[in-house]
């Protein structure tokens, strides 16, 4: 991929992961009182979907991008996802710690690529969520010892994660127009 074709399709990735987050906080809000059939598979669905996004982002990237990091996190998320399927077993605590440790490690390599893509115009967003990520998965692990552990605080995490991306895809915007 040519380095002005990079932007309008890390945009449009940037859009496509704003949608879904959103989409599945809000069915992950509808069922989070319990670890059921639907949350279950929404919780395995979203690190699958953050790993597919890794793998689009690879193909889409200007070759000079941060590719490594890019594998680092498709297998984070991978491992998370098979991970949280396990975790499942032993209730929300367990899935809250599962998602924490993902949160700290997807955040950093979130805020790293972030800045070595800095050039490319509308990451700020992307370093405020990287670095917000390890500090919420911190929290999620922390919220795991307490009597009202809830996957509720994720659905909230998923739509500041969205809105990040949002705010990114749109800055990029310019970016593309003046490439164009």
């Amino acid at each position: 991929m040519t380095t002005a074709a990079a932007p309008a399709a890390l945009r449009r990735l940037y859009f496509v992961r704003f949608g879904f987050a959103l989409v599945w906080a809000a069915a992950l809000a509808l069922t989070a009182s319990s670890l059921g059939p639907v949350s279950i598979a929404l919780l395995v669905l979203y690190p699958l979907f953050d790993a597919a996004a890794a793998v689009v982002d690879f193909r889409t990237s200007d070759p000079e991008a941060p590719r490594a990091l890019l594998g680092v996190n498709l297998t984070l998320s991978l491992a998370t996802a098979a991970g949280l399927a396990f975790a499942v077993a032993s209730g929300i605590p367990a899935a809250l710690v599962t998602w924490g440790a993902w949160a700290i490690a997807a955040g950093v390599v979130q805020l790293v690529v972030a800045i070595r893509r800095y050039r490319l115009g509308g990451q700020w967003a992307m370093i405020l969520s990287g670095g917000l990520s390890t500090f919420a998965g911190t929290g999620f692990i922390l919220m795991s010892s307490g009597d009202n552990a809830s996957l509720s605080a994720l659905a909230g995490y998923a739509t500041v994660g969205g809105i990040f991306f949002l705010v990114s895809a749109i800055r990029l915007g310019s970016r593309v127009k003046a490439a164009a």
